[in-house]
């Protein structure tokens, strides 16, 4: 199991924003967006469903590895948990909503995930692959799944809309927007039950009134206004 483990946690040399490897996941991205373009044309409603299911497990399986390689991965006899790193920051919402798309019924719910998918989850990948200082770490592993994650954040986005399937229109957005805020609140209210539980680190989407705030722009009014003024501002930024 020990030999498993340091497999997982293989140590390499830290990628730096627009290096080699940071360029070649772009240009990767890049090529994987145009062939779900090209694709996504001819495909129907099964065919989309499926691809979405699939992504979705994919980047499920990798989150998995992160979570192990997170807890276990520094060789401790006694390891703990890294609350900073559970899943369910934005740009973890697309495994979530990705699969709860393929497989939700046609209607309100499901246009209204994919709508998702093909924005806010593509503007919050699209920001990460160009700008991906933060999530660049010593661990091999880590940072290919980081890479595939928000990549196909980018490409699924790109396929759905390449696709015709969800609309390039001012009102996919707004279709959209209940999602994020949806996601939002659920992410105001782990964060409330972590301080409850005492503990510490825990900043679902870097909205926690109890944590410091890292993200730009938004930094600005994170303790300057009323915490429920501040979720507005929050999503309508975004939005």
């Amino acid at each position: 199991m020990q030999y498993i483990l340091s497999i997982l946690d293989l140590q390499g040399k830290l990628p730096v924003p627009y290096g080699p490897y940071h360029i070649f996941c772009l240009v990767l991205t890049a090529i994987l967006t145009a062939v779900a373009i090209h694709y996504g044309r001819r495909h129907g409603e099964k065919q989309i469903r499926l691809v979405l299911l699939l992504t979705s497990l994919l980047v499920a399986g990798l989150e998995i590895y992160k979570q192990i390689n997170f807890t276990f991965g520094d060789g401790s006899s006694a390891p703990a948990y890294q609350w900073y790193a559970f899943p369910f920051q934005f740009c973890s919402t697309p495994m979530y909503v990705g699969l709860l798309a393929a497989l939700t019924k046609h209607g309100k719910v499901h246009r209204a995930l994919c709508a998702y998918l093909a924005t806010y989850s593509v503007f919050a990948g699209t920001c990460v692959m160009f700008y991906p200082n933060s999530v660049f770490v010593h661990t091999v592993g880590i940072n290919i799944q980081t890479m595939i994650c928000h990549g196909a954040m980018v490409v699924i986005g790109g396929y759905l809309l390449g696709s015709g399937y969800v609309k390039m229109e001012a009102k996919t957005v707004l279709r959209a927007m209940p999602v994020f805020a949806c996601a939002v609140a659920m992410a105001a209210g782990m964060n409330e039950l972590a301080h409850a539980a005492g503990i510490e680190g825990f900043n679902m989407f870097f909205i926690s009134p109890y944590e410091a705030c890292t993200l730009p722009v938004y930094s600005l009014v994170h303790n300057a206004v009323p915490f429920p003024v501040n979720l507005c501002i929050y999503v309508l930024g975004f939005t």
